[in-house]
């Protein structure tokens, strides 16, 4: 039988879980709904669930836990301390999961386990210093150094969504004005174009349109200057060797890094300019990183 890790990357609307071996390679996948509408007891029962429903699979020997979860976490107690979105505070996943699973358990940020699975085997291979930077629903970042995320003191580091760039700009849901989220997300992108033009239609067709739509051509570029200025203060801040960009948005591939890194360039001026690459493992980074963490456990 193949040793495995189950991994676990737990979103907003789905969870997407995995067996991963050794090497890197996802062996079974799979989604569940995460189910918060249901609130936040339900939605750690269905974590271990389905933790445990994939541990049972069989074929494989089950080594250990890989759970990645939003918000901010505290790696080394194994405690998910807040999840805006899916209304926990100060959940002791880990410890609950290794009694559930009976397998030793990591818990991490799923945003810096995707930065970490970029790193190592993703678009960052070969970075020392990688900013990996996730724009989806929001925006997220992770500082990798040398293959090891750098969570801050208190688990919260890189949070480049909440970066101030437009002190007049919309109210955040951080409460802050003008954060790079409130203006730049896949979400904000459209809901800004919707305002503009008057209908909604998805980011990818605003995008696809950008050459054609007046109005999608203001909305895309006013989108871009806000990332960059706040991946400048990214720069300023780590010095990454190379700035990662995955996310839904970033499924625009060079449409997005042409003019982000073009706009980059006419920023910098004592910084160094990193290279700036889409990500390459594209919605199965979380999980693949979850498992890192996992085989980690295994290791120890």
């Amino acid at each position: 039988m193949t040793d495995v890790v189950v991994a676990l990357d737990v979103g907003g609307t789905s969870i997407k879980c995995a067996l991963v071996d050794n090497a890197g390679r996802v062996l079974l996948d799979n989604r569940v709904p995460t189910g918060r509408e249901r609130g936040p007891d339900a939605v750690v029962d269905t974590i271990l669930t389905t933790a445990a429903d994939l541990a049972a699979t069989g074929g494989y020997t089950p080594r250990a836990v890989g759970l990645v979860v939003p918000g901010v976490i505290d790696a080394d107690d194994g405690v998910a301390v807040y999840a805006s979105n899916l209304g926990w505070r100060d959940v002791p996943l880990r410890q609950l999961t290794q009694e559930k699973v009976g397998l030793p358990t990591a818990l991490g940020h799923d945003v810096r386990a995707g930065g970490l699975a970029e790193a190592r085997m993703g678009g960052g291979r070969g970075s020392r210093q990688l900013l990996f930077v996730a724009i989806g629903t929001g925006i997220a970042g992770a500082h990798i150094i040398d293959g090891v995320p750098a969570p801050g003191a208190h688990g919260s580091a890189c949070e480049l969504g909440h970066v101030v760039v437009r002190p007049d700009g919309p109210q955040c849901g951080c409460g802050q004005h003008g954060c790079v989220e409130s203006m730049a997300s896949a979400v904000t992108f459209e809901r800004r174009y919707a305002e503009a033009a008057g209908h909604h239609r998805p980011a990818a067709d605003i995008i696809a349109a950008v050459g054609d739509d007046p109005v999608a051509r203001h909305v895309w570029d006013e989108t871009v200057d806000v990332l960059a200025d706040g991946l400048l203060i990214g720069i300023a801040m780590v010095d990454p060797d190379t700035i990662v960009v995955g996310g839904g948005l970033a499924e625009a591939g060079d449409r997005l890094l042409e003019p982000l890194t073009a706009a980059l360039r006419q920023r910098v001026t004592f910084h160094r300019m990193p290279r700036v690459v889409r990500a390459e493992l594209g919605d199965a980074a979380g999980c693949i990183g979850a498992a890192l963490l996992g085989w980690e456990r295994v290791d120890t």
